[in-house]
């Protein structure tokens, strides 16, 4: 990494004024003085700054719990996005793992780990992501053993992983599954011939959406709930 974005990323310092900084001779690597900006800063070498040690920044975790009218992404003209709620120092670098749709709401997390929301988001990880679902029509007697087969949806070629469910009362139920396509969870009961009317997510691998956290309201992970998504 660069030593500049070594330094800001690991204090509250801008970019602009770390370069001054470094220009003037008060940034060090192993103890040499650098004026050199981009000069590359190479894991367990020791910065300093003005004679004090400068720590990498750790990677950061969060979970949201995302309002309905929010969108997943980093920039939206039109709408408030679920970036825009993180109220963190560097919010720009961080990424939404396994976004929500418009108008569904409940746990999304969110990082600046790039290989962990990877992990978080790839089928090969088979991280499974629950979900309360609301239906227009009752129920089917068969859901359960379609979702198990896995359904195909209208547009692909191949059928979705096994998903199951749990059947709460006539119109709604639990939905585990291990994949994130477009819209899936809503496509799915379309391909069963009913619809999703109400969609929240509340659970992501072994991390739980806190129920004291209100809308809109984000924490950081605990260390043990990042470590879970292996």
């Amino acid at each position: 990494m660069r030593l500049d974005k070594y330094i800001s990323n690991a204090t509250d310092i801008s970019r602009a004024e770390v370069k001054r900084m470094i220009k003037n001779g008060i940034a060090a690597i192993d103890d040499e003085v650098t004026t050199n900006p981009a000069i590359k800063v190479s894991p367990g070498q020791k910065v300093s700054l003005d004679g004090s040690i400068i720590s990498a920044s750790k990677h950061r975790y969060f979970m949201l719990n995302k309002p309905a009218g929010v969108v997943s992404v980093t920039k939206d003209n039109n709408h408030p996005t679920a970036i825009s709620l993180i109220y963190e120092h560097r919010s720009e670098e961080l990424q939404i793992a396994g976004r929500l749709d418009i108008d569904t709401t409940g746990l999304l997390l969110v990082t600046d780990d790039g290989k962990w929301n990877h992990r978080v988001t790839s089928p090969r990880s088979k991280c499974s992501k629950l979900y309360a679902v609301t239906l227009a029509e009752p129920v089917g007697a068969d859901y359960a053993e379609q979702l198990a087969n896995g359904v195909l949806l209208d547009g692909e070629k191949h059928r979705c992983m096994p998903a199951i469910m749990e059947q709460l009362d006539s119109h709604s139920l639990t939905l585990a599954i291990g994949e994130g396509k477009y819209h899936q969870v809503k496509r799915m009961f379309a391909a069963l011939g009913n619809h999703v009317v109400k969609l929240h997510r509340f659970q992501v691998g072994d991390i739980i959406l806190d129920d004291d956290l209100a809308e809109g309201d984000y924490r950081a992970l605990s260390d043990t709930e990042v470590a879970c998504i292996l």
